[in-house]
């Protein structure tokens, strides 16, 4: 193929930082009107790689060709003026203004003065890709699928020609997935270029012509999708036989662990973010929670955990109420509880301390000694290294210098050596690569043979359909009902999740769901 048929070409770029070679003399070509796919562990440099395209980082050495021709980027202006934007995973965009003023405060042809036709502009633009966008709408009162449009709206308004989405999936519903597959097919139409970071390997089989792969900042291979299936991908990416099948061994029903009856939480700023939510926790049994970013998960989860004050509603163990009690308290009773957090490195870890010192963490005010025993507590940081595989020079190396797999499964590792009889894990594969990913699942699933009660609270519906007994959708703080995983659809979660479909009155009759009660008599004759 001649060059000039290639929207963007690679040509040995390497980039370092200090000793660490992030991307090796890769090659890369990205062809004019397709859907390129980039996969790889965490790690492998895609990240680094799309940010030498988008102006972050500037090569080592290597060469860069748009359209053929040779340039140099040196920074975000650079690459915006080449035609190329990249949507981050994490939006940078102003709270407190509008979707029109948060694409136009880039434009330098703008002038000083906002134009009062500003609002149509935009609107225009959007409608020509297919897109629907509120341009007066404040983003602070935007959904997560809004704020993602808002993104790549506002680098189809300048102009680019090559879009970069990382992670563009991974806090949407079903619905919206497909709603944002359907523009990116009219891009696609329309000579646009676009590079698709992701780990679900479902949605590249479905959305890209081509898939690239890389292996530890090595370029190892593009192949045609249409040749290519989810498991070879994977052991390119891995570079050996992964078994890709997610276990959901079946337990034996037991009496609930916790019973959680009209729980009422706040959040941050004084709304109700959980409201009147009642369900319970099973022992040997994963509970999935599904739902839009902030619809009260992670208030739940912390309120469940001790960690945040409940306005209203009940947690009951044994008969007896844990709300109000402080952690400790609840240990006392009886419930030994492992919460693994959202934010792994700020709430979860101490990032700075060894792997020693976080897995003693929680063990610092026992003993009779004002000292602590580290050597007991090298021996249980070995433990969880040698269990759970974690990838370290050592066991006093700082946690800020692991990978994000290594990350999540310290921190699982210490809260399951406090053999816990429930768990709270939120989003624990969120980010990790499909090796990490699946290794936490194998965790999660040998607490669960235990006789562990988990609460799941996940993004990706195909993995919750594969790994949970049952899944309770919520929307806004609000039960939308609880269905098992078995006889249930993506498409029936991403409706319940939207707030399209409610089945959580108990009158309400749909083939498939688990009818949940506030009474642990019919929850042990549930069907």
């Amino acid at each position: 193929m001649a060059a000039a048929n290639y929207a963007i070409e690679l040509r040995n770029i390497r980039k370092t930082f200090g000793s660490v070679v992030a991307n090796d003399n890769i090659n890369l070509n990205v062809k004019q009107g397709e859907i390129l796919a980039l996969l790889g562990e965490n790690g492998s440099g895609k990240t680094t790689l799309m940010n030498m395209l988008s102006g972050i980082y500037k090569p080592d050495s290597g060469e860069i060709l748009i359209d053929g021709k040779p340039c140099v980027i040196n920074s975000p202006e650079d690459s915006k003026r080449f035609g190329i934007g990249m949507v981050h995973q994490h939006f940078k965009l102003v709270d407190v203004f509008s979707a029109a003023d948060n694409i136009l405060m880039g434009d330098n042809n703008g002038g000083f003065l906002l134009k009062k036709d500003r609002f149509k502009r935009i609107t225009d633009v959007a409608e020509r890709f297919g897109f629907e966008i509120d341009s007066k709408k404040l983003v602070k009162n935007m959904s997560v699928s809004e704020k993602q449009t808002l993104e790549i709206v506002k680098v189809l308004y300048y102009g680019a020609k090559v879009i970069i989405l990382d992670e563009p999936t991974a806090v949407l519903t079903v619905q919206e997935i497909r709603k944002l597959f359907d523009v990116l097919r009219k891009m696609k139409e329309q000579g646009h270029s676009i590079i698709i970071i992701t780990h679900k390997l479902n949605e590249v089989m479905e959305i890209s012509d081509r898939v690239a792969i890389l292996r530890k900042g090595v370029y190892i291979d593009t192949v045609e999708t249409a040749s290519a299936t989810e498991q070879s991908l994977t052991e390119m990416m891995m570079g050996r036989k992964v078994d890709i099948n997610i276990e959901r061994p079946v337990m034996e029903k037991t009496a609930p662990l916790l019973e959680i009856r009209d729980l009422t939480v706040k959040g941050d700023e004084g709304s109700v973010a959980v409201d009147k939510l009642s369900f319970y926790i099973r022992g040997g049994e994963i509970l999935g929670v599904a739902g839009i970013a902030g619809s009260g998960q992670k208030e739940l989860c912390e309120a469940i955990a001790g960690l945040r004050k409940i306005e209203s509603g009940m947690i009951n163990y044994k008969g007896e109420n844990l709300v109000g009690l402080p952690p400790k308290e609840i240990i006392q009773k009886g419930i030994a509880m492992s919460f693994v957090p959202e934010d792994r490195l700020g709430m979860g870890l101490a990032p700075s301390l060894s792997i020693t010192d976080n897995v003693i963490l929680k063990k610092y005010s026992e003993g009779a000694s004002p000292f602590v025993d580290r050597k007991k507590g090298r021996e249980l940081a070995e433990k969880v290294i040698e269990e759970l595989e974690v990838v370290t020079p050592s066991t006093e190396t700082p946690v800020r210098l692991l990978s994000g797999g290594n990350v999540q499964k310290v921190l699982l590792g210490r809260e399951i050596k406090a053999e816990p009889n429930v768990i709270v894990t939120a989003y624990p594969v969120r980010g990790l690569d499909i090796n990490s990913s699946y290794a936490i699942y194998d965790i999660l699933n040998r607490e669960k043979l235990k006789g562990t009660g988990i609460l799941f609270v996940g993004e990706d519906l195909d993995v919750m359909l594969a790994l949970c007994d049952k899944i309770m959708v919520i929307c806004a703080g609000k039960l939308m009902g609880v269905v098992f995983s078995e006889k249930t659809t993506k498409e029936q979660l991403g409706l319940m999740m939207t707030g399209s479909l409610d089945i959580s009155d108990k009158n309400g009759k749909i083939a498939g769901i688990a009818k949940d009660s506030n009474i642990t008599e019919d929850c042990l004759r549930e069907e």
